[in-house]
């Protein structure tokens, strides 16, 4: 048994959210802090990839990056790079599709967050960061790390937009997912079955993970209002 799809999934999975962890979270801090109307648009805006289907992401995204469009044709004669059909690329569908995700978790816990303790740092001349880094961060992580954790899972059973972008290449573009529609394709029914329930574990425990975070922040709630 090929080992790959799931090697490819867990690396395009990890990469995905990372990035997602970063970009989100700074996202979700800015637009918390704006005027309802622009906090309105801007939160359509970062949620919209997660109400489109995954095809119409991965065909806007082949829009983008394909090797006859402009910024996918500047890559290929500037620096000879595709930016399509390579494992990699199906990191930038990922990266799309789970970033509402994080964003919108990490944007809640920010909204829950009493910001008079951030207004009582800058009156002890704390900066900006220090107060972020090390009040707001440690005060809503248990939100991030649900939102940073439901992102991954996402990331890695994702299908139709990284079809459309990455393709299905066995040993360089192969997914879990996308192994698992050629295998059913093929009537290989029984290596199938096998990938599902690879799929179905690892899901459970991201799901077991998320339950065990949420028991936790429930518990540190109830032992605040006591």
């Amino acid at each position: 048994m090929d080992l790959y799809p799931l090697y490819n999934s867990l690396r395009i999975a990890g990469i995905s959210t990372i990035i997602v962890l970063i970009v989100g979270i700074a996202a979700a801090w800015f637009v918390v802090r704006l005027p309802r109307i622009i906090k309105g648009i801007l939160d359509c805006i970062f949620t919209l990839p997660l109400v489109l289907p995954p095809t119409v992401v991965g065909y806007l995204l082949l829009l983008l990056f394909g090797p006859k469009r402009p910024i996918g044709e500047w890559f290929l004669n500037v620096f000879g790079l595709r930016l399509t059909m390579n494992w990699w690329s199906a990191v930038f569908a990922t990266t799309v599709i789970i970033f509402p995700l994080l964003y919108r978790t990490a944007r809640g816990a920010f909204e829950a967050f009493d910001m008079t303790y951030a207004q009582a740092g800058q009156t002890l001349g704390l900066s900006n960061s220090y107060i972020f880094f090390r009040i707001v961060l440690p005060t809503c992580k248990t939100g991030v790390i649900a939102g940073t954790v439901l992102a991954f899972a996402r990331a890695l059973g994702e299908y139709g937009a990284t079809t459309m972008i990455a393709g299905y290449t066995p040993g360089r573009t192969a997914t879990i997912s996308t192994t698992v529609y050629q295998l059913w394709r093929t009537d290989n029914s029984g290596l199938a079955i096998k990938w599902v329930l690879i799929n179905i574990a690892i899901s459970a425990t991201v799901l077991l993970a998320i339950n065990i975070i949420e028991g936790k922040q429930r518990s540190a709630v109830k032992k605040e209002n006591r």
